[in-house]
């Protein structure tokens, strides 16, 4: 059933501000609660745990939000865009359950993750790119040392990049609204666990065989800190296959 039908420009464009809205509260509550939990209420607790020496330069979280909320337009945008796609039957997007059955659910979820992962790692490492990295990718480094507001502090151009793959995926791979939105929720605390600067996943998970595929705190600090490592936005498959993971993770294992 379709409960909002886009049939023209000035529907497309309340459309866009009702996802807008949507992402940008979705960033600001996951980002809030883990700066509050760790930088406010645990402060003294977590201090210690800081991956990075030095802190936050003047301003900067007030500059991440600000940027996270264009990016967040351009999120809204696509959204927006995947609703109408959706609507004039050009995804492959359904909603029977029983068209592919309860088993597909999670294989679409790894399936588009691991479609995203192999975008984001080639598409990240061309925005590295001395040619390229100052006008598209610089705004997000100007966090030397990440906080939960970086997650979404990208320049418009690399929201552009950011927020066309999941569209484009959503064109020729079958996804029920279920896996679509818990995907969403999924990829919102994951850059903000990320950008934590405190690793929050126990130590015996990460030192695991299991847990060594996966990206956490630790494995993108080194990211921003060393700028060449650590390209990976889920999973460090790709960064183990191209040699590009970062020496001092591996050795801090």
């Amino acid at each position: 059933m379709i409960f909002f039908e886009i049939n023209n420009p000035g529907l497309f464009l309340v459309c866009v501000l009702i996802f807008f809205v949507a992402v940008f509260l979705r960033y600001l509550v996951s980002a809030g609660i883990f700066y509050w939990y760790y930088y406010r209420l645990k402060s003294e607790k977590f201090s210690n745990k800081r991956l990075s020496k030095r802190g936050f330069r003047k301003g900067q979280l007030k500059k991440e939000i600000y940027w996270s909320m264009w990016s967040s337009v351009i999120f809204g945008f696509f959204g927006a865009l995947t609703y109408f796609l959706w609507q004039k039957g050009f995804t492959e997007i359904y909603l029977e359950l029983e068209k592919f059955g309860l088993w597909y659910l999670p294989v679409s979820f790894i399936l588009l993750s691991l479609l995203h992962e192999t975008y984001y790692y080639w598409v990240h490492r061309w925005m590295h790119n001395p040619l390229v990295f100052k006008k598209i990718h610089k705004v997000h480094h100007d966090s030397l040392v990440p906080s939960p507001w970086t997650a979404f502090s990208f320049h418009p151009w690399e929201s552009l990049l950011e927020a066309i793959v999941v569209p484009v995926i959503l064109l020729f791979l079958p996804v029920h609204p279920i896996v679509i939105g818990v995907y969403l929720i999924f990829m919102t605390l994951s850059s903000v666990i990320n950008h934590l600067d405190i690793e929050i996943y126990p130590e015996a998970f990460i030192k695991s065989r299991f847990g060594k595929l996966f990206i956490g705190a630790t494995h993108h600090h080194f990211h921003h800190a060393e700028f060449k490592t650590n390209f990976g936005l889920y999973f460090t498959f790709w960064d183990r296959l191209m040699n590009t993971e970062s020496r001092s993770r591996i050795s801090s294992e």
